[in-house]
């Protein structure tokens, strides 16, 4: 700042000694040119200023979006599965991009530019005021207006783009969407209702855009109209004091530069308050994410599960979503270590939901669930769920390599130990086969993959994790007859020592299982055997009768 204003300050110079009377030639240019090195060298040094102003306000901005995203991320990675049963993937993408994005914008260059022209504000006045008091309070009386205009535009503009971001995030969400179910699309030919759907989403954007964008454009000028009309009260007056001799020529002339460095902070107002109000709607929007409270978390003082050997109880539990309609509804049984346990039942039964509270994915409503007399909510979930092996009902793998997808839980897991668990579940043959064996890189979601090998890889998995709690949420429901034999045998031999709980359509599944459980309506309505089910009737024969047997016949 105090590098620009010599700029003015030797203008006022150089006018005052170029208009005296009797002016001496070799004089006067000796101090032309003293005066230009002079300020080439003030230029030099504002260069180099500049320079690392915008290099340290851009450091400070990516260091602040760094930061941002590691936590953002770190908050979404250990939010419970209610969290991601209302959220939208696209929604959640755009926080963690565009809206960091703008607020590194707004620290880069809208923090430092507010700052510095504030300085800039101050310090310019200041020189004014020395030179002439009275001139520099006709120069300033635009200023309140100035300042109106911006609290005006502030107060307007800040919801208008609040909205923007809201509607961007709905496009982000609508295409995510529309990528993840391209499949579904092509397979129902919904493209052009798809293209409708989006092009509706894109056009309520672009309306939202230009609303606050014919805002911000009667804005600009109204800041230029009123920081001219100051110039032209400062041209008005000094004239008139030039005329009557009460100041130099080279006085008006500097005061008149200095006093474009004064407007120019003000002018830039209209665009920094741009920035920073399109920051503030997305600073509120990621730091909502970063105040949301995960309602599945540890108690303070959580201690860690020691090896376990799989004894499961549930005691009187009860489960409600967010809805608050009962899904589970006084349940109560014992699992014992080793023990395969079914689960079967009709649609909405509550047999997910069931298995999903033992890793503590929901905290239960009423009751407690305990694993060797611990109940899960006095220990770490960290120390839980590395004792739970889970095979979930939609199969997730991930764009990587096979091997790489086998040794998830376990990435330290040799070569050796995840050949095995492929083998053990059926899954190494057709691994062998593909180009790059273990090393072949399946698509996103296991795209390539068929579902049975989908699955097979999941089962391999989970088992390589070597949990002493193993759930397999009808994870035998995408493969045919024989493969389904083979996983099984191979299952047989290491559940042992393992508690498991199977979710499963097929007849062979629950035969062999030390225990069913049959939900209906959210309760527990028989517990057995197959065989002594089947002598008991009930609801579990009508669904051996509905959905097992037929399925079973099916199959073969």
């Amino acid at each position: 700042m105090v590098l620009a204003l010599a700029v003015p300050m030797y203008t006022r110079q150089v006018v005052d000694r170029l208009a005296q009377p009797g002016l001496n030639v070799e004089t006067a240019s000796a101090f032309l040119n003293i005066v230009a090195f002079t300020l080439v060298v003030f230029g030099l040094m504002r260069s180099i200023s500049i320079f690392i102003q915008v290099f340290v306000a851009e450091k400070a901005a990516q260091e602040v979006a760094y930061a941002l995203r590691n936590d953002l991320y770190d908050k979404l990675q250990r939010q419970s599965f209610a969290f991601y049963d209302k959220a939208a993937t696209g929604e959640l993408m755009s926080r963690l991009t565009s809206d960091v994005e703008m607020c590194r914008e707004a620290v880069g260059f809208g923090m430092s530019s507010f700052l510095g022209n504030g300085a800039w504000l101050i310090g310019v006045a200041g020189y004014l005021f020395y030179v002439d008091w009275r001139y520099t309070l006709i120069a300033l009386a635009t200023l309140p207006l100035l300042f109106l205009v911006a609290v005006y535009y502030t107060l307007k503009v800040e919801p208008m783009y609040a909205e923007v971001q809201e509607q961007r995030a709905q496009l982000t969400a609508v295409a995510q969407e529309n990528f993840s179910g391209v499949r579904v699309v092509r397979a129902f030919s919904r493209e052009d209702e798809e293209i409708r759907r989006f092009h509706v989403e894109n056009e309520n954007l672009c309306a939202r855009v230009l609303r606050t964008a014919r805002i911000s454009s009667f804005f600009q000028p109204g800041m230029d109209f009123f920081a001219n009309l100051g110039t032209v009260l400062v041209l008005w007056y000094g004239g008139r004091e030039v005329i009557g001799g009460t100041m130099t020529l080279g006085s008006v002339v500097a005061f008149h530069g200095s006093l474009w460095m004064l407007f120019w902070p003000v002018r830039a107002l209209g665009y920094i308050l741009g920035v920073m109000q399109r920051a503030a709607a997305s600073v509120k929007r990621v730091f909502e994410l970063l105040d949301e409270e995960s309602v599945t978390k540890e108690k303070p003082g959580a201690i860690e599960l020691p090896r376990v050997a799989g004894e499961v109880r549930f005691e009187n539990v009860s489960f409600s979503y967010a809805d608050g309609v009962p899904v589970l509804k006084d349940i109560t049984f014992e699992a014992k270590p080793g023990e395969v346990v079914a689960i079967v039942g009709s649609t909405g039964s509550g047999k997910s939901t069931l298995v999903n509270l033992i890793p503590r994915f929901y905290d239960v409503t009423a009751g407690r669930i305990t694993i060797d007399g611990y109940d899960i909510r006095d220990v770490t979930l960290a120390s839980l769920r590395r004792q739970i092996g889970i095979v979930m009902q939609e199969t997730f793998l991930f764009s990587t390599s096979i091997r790489e997808n086998i040794a998830y839980g376990r990435p330290d897991a040799s070569p050796a130990e995840v050949e095995a668990a492929a083998r053990a579940a059926a899954a190494h043959k057709f691994i062998m086969e593909l180009p790059e064996g273990y090393d072949t890189v399946v698509g996103e979601r296991g795209v390539g993959l068929s579902g049975g090998q989908r699955q097979r890889v999941a089962i391999a998995r989970a088992l390589l994790a070597d949990p002493r709690i193993l759930i397999l949420d009808d994870s035998t429901s995408s493969v045919d007859l024989a493969t389904e034999r083979e996983i099984q045998e191979a299952l047989q031999r290491l559940m042992q020592g393992r508690t498991t709980f199977i979710i499963a359509q097929r007849l062979s599944t629950v035969q062999r299982a030390d225990k069913i459980l049959v939900l209906d309506g959210g309760r527990i309505v028989q517990e057995g055997t197959h065989a002594q089910l089947v002598k008991q009737g009930g609801v579990y024969q009508q669904i051996l009768e509905s959905q097992i047997l037929p399925a079973s016949f099916a199959a073969s």
